[in-house]
């Protein structure tokens, strides 16, 4: 894979179907403001809840709205290896350059099986396809170990990139000592990217990206400017962006009549939840994922303010796309009331 900034897109929902005008038109949001690919159908995307003759239509979709301007990454992961085989071979059909494939979740496989009765079956089936290695053990319990990928780079040279969502910067530095140089590494955290691409024991080559949603234009320079060296330059936009980065978990004590608990937002819940109060396509997510707390709104919305008030440019781009205003959309109280639960 190529180094910069992929989007891991959001998929648009109208009502309880995929919304594939909205879709299209979020996909070329990202194209016009410079970003190197798009990830379809991944966590961002909520691949957990779509069928999958959904899930192939979206990747459709992505493919040919991408094709020729920009590269498309198709999720293919399971815990299911007949099934991650069938979505590959979809994806290749559909044209995709690469497809991604999250470590298999609750079966739980062990590192070695995840090589050996996962990748490597895939890899081979597809030699010119691009395979990504999804590791993100918070969501799937499993966890592909940094020898393991270096094994099945070996034997298979298109297994050449990592998406690293392990949060762990000691197994990213593993991770390029056991894979080499030429291998590519792939930020999977906004909040960890300027910190896996400055770090030269781990020297990663840009970023699988849930706030470039948002932000295309902003994470693609960011992500530009560190590749090229030039990582004071960057810090002014990384901590204009570095607001954005808490909507990927948005964690709010809540109240119950039997004390309190925690309540924990996880992506895409509050990214598209301001998405939605922006005027972007991306409708409600789908059950289980359902609305925010109004304090986990709240949560929200200042962290959108505060990006508005200090560094309105980041914004300015998707403003112009999509033809809204901002500040009035995030001060509208009637948006706002349709988007949390009243009670806990």
């Amino acid at each position: 894979m190529n180094s910069g900034c992929y989007t891991a897109i959001v998929t648009p929902f109208d009502g309880t179907t995929v919304d594939e005008t909205g879709l299209a038109r979020l996909a070329d949001f990202q194209i016009q403001n410079g970003i190197s690919g798009i990830l379809a159908v991944g966590t961002t995307g909520e691949s957990p809840t779509l069928a999958w003759e959904e899930h192939h239509r979206v990747v459709q979709i992505v493919s040919q709205q991408t094709r020729g301007k920009c590269l498309c990454i198709a999720g293919a992961g399971s815990n299911n290896t007949k099934e991650a085989l069938s979505a590959t071979r979809h994806a290749a059909e559909a044209g995709a350059d690469a497809v991604l494939l999250v470590d298999p979740y609750y079966n739980g496989p062990s590192s070695m099986e995840i090589r050996k009765e996962y990748l490597a079956p895939v890899a081979a089936a597809f030699p010119d396809i691009s395979i990504i290695p999804y590791v993100i053990p918070g969501r799937t319990g499993a966890q592909l170990l940094p020898e393991d990928l270096a094994l099945v780079f070996r034997e298979h040279p298109n297994v050449n990139t990592v998406k690293e969502a392990t949060g762990n910067l000691d197994n990213m530095r593993r991770t390029r000592q056991c894979c080499g140089p030429e291998y590519t590494i792939l930020s999977g955290d906004d909040g960890l990217t300027v910190d896996m691409m400055t770090d030269p024991d781990i020297a990663a080559a840009g970023a699988i990206s849930v706030v470039s949603n948002l932000a295309p234009k902003a994470m693609s320079d960011l992500v530009r400017l560190l590749g090229s060296g030039e990582s004071e330059a960057a810090k002014p936009l990384a901590e204009a962006l570095k607001p954005l980065f808490g909507l990927v978990t948005v964690n709010t004590i809540e109240k119950t009549p039997y004390g309190d608990v925690t309540c924990r937002a996880r992506n895409p819940l509050a990214l598209k939840t301001l998405m939605q109060l922006l005027g972007v396509p991306a409708g409600p997510c789908r059950p289980p994922l359902g609305k925010m707390s109004r304090a986990g709104l709240d949560v929200v919305v200042a962290i959108a303010r505060t990006v508005q008030s200090k560094n309105p440019e980041i914004l300015t781009p998707l403003a112009e796309f999509f033809n809204v205003d901002i500040d009035a959309r995030l001060n509208d109280a009637r948006l706002l009331e349709a988007l949390y639960y009243p009670t806990y």
